[in-house]
């Protein structure tokens, strides 16, 4: 069962993400809002739409009576439900889809704030699997945040890219790059790869192959295999699907085995 402690940290955590996107919505215009953005079919709206939804259902909400006509570029079950959301709040302005939001998220807080400990313990069927209530909070801290770049991103309106919600998003991210290194690369048995995030979110991370699998190490060796240097940002896109490695390229440097190091960030989206 998580602590009282823990449990307070998610839900500042969670309450700093909403409160930014918040601010970020109250400054733009309709053109702004209907600004496309780096999601296939999707634009700045939308994916505040998206976390609206998202946190309908969380709230206990009862789920739209809405099928999208379009789910071309949908890829799983959990999209499938997103683009219902979306789609159903196309017809609002930015201002309506920002006024709904700010009502869900008063409302979710004030749920999570005073729930007993019991309910962060119960669990849910999260989109990485079965869980807990407060580990499905700490995929709801990560997506808020990356949907909130991704806003941020097209409009070129940077912000809050630093701080304990970016920072606890770019760790879950790290999390799996031991999968795009072992599994994924296919990194040589008894190697090392480092990775350096800088800029707004810094972070060294050393990942060695033991025994055909990958783990982070706690001490980054003098010499790797290889070498990846990028700023947190582009770390997000990669991992996010957002962008390629090859639309990227010019702000990712590699050293050491260079084929290698195309092969991992090639493969560096994480999300499902």
């Amino acid at each position: 069962m998580a602590s009282q402690r823990d449990i307070e940290q998610t839900v500042d955590k969670l309450a700093a993400a909403w409160a930014s996107l918040s601010r970020l919505g109250s400054d733009l215009t309709e053109n702004e809002w209907k600004t496309p953005s780096q999601l296939p079919a999707w634009n700045v709206q939308d994916n505040l739409s998206h976390l609206v939804g998202f946190e309908s259902d969380m709230q206990g909400l009862p789920r739209p009576d809405h099928t999208a006509a379009d789910k071309s570029h949908v890829k799983n079950a959990v999209g499938d439900s997103n683009e219902d959301d979306v789609d159903l709040r196309r017809s609002y302005t930015g201002a309506q889809v920002l006024k709904e939001w700010n009502s869900i998220t008063a409302d979710r807080l004030n749920t999570l704030r005073s729930a007993p400990l019991e309910y962060f313990d119960e669990q849910s069927e999260t989109p990485a699997g079965p869980s807990s209530m407060f580990e499905f909070l700490q995929i709801r801290i990560l997506d808020s945040w990356v949907h909130e770049q991704d806003m941020r991103r097209v409009l070129e309106k940077y912000g809050h890219q630093s701080g304990p919600v970016a920072e606890h998003t770019i760790d879950r991210l790290i999390r799996t790059l031991p999968i795009v290194v072992g599994k994924r690369a296919g990194t040589p048995s008894g190697e090392t790869v480092v990775f350096h995030i800088t800029n707004h979110v810094t972070r060294t991370i050393a990942i060695a192959m033991q025994e055909k699998r990958a783990a982070v190490v706690p001490d980054i060796p003098s010499s790797a295999l290889v070498t990846i240097s990028m700023d947190s940002d582009v770390f997000l896109q990669l991992a996010t699907g957002r962008a390629t490695f090859e639309e990227l390229s010019s702000q990712v440097a590699i050293a050491g085995d260079t084929e290698l190091g195309h092969k991992i960030v090639s493969q560096f989206n994480m999300m499902i």
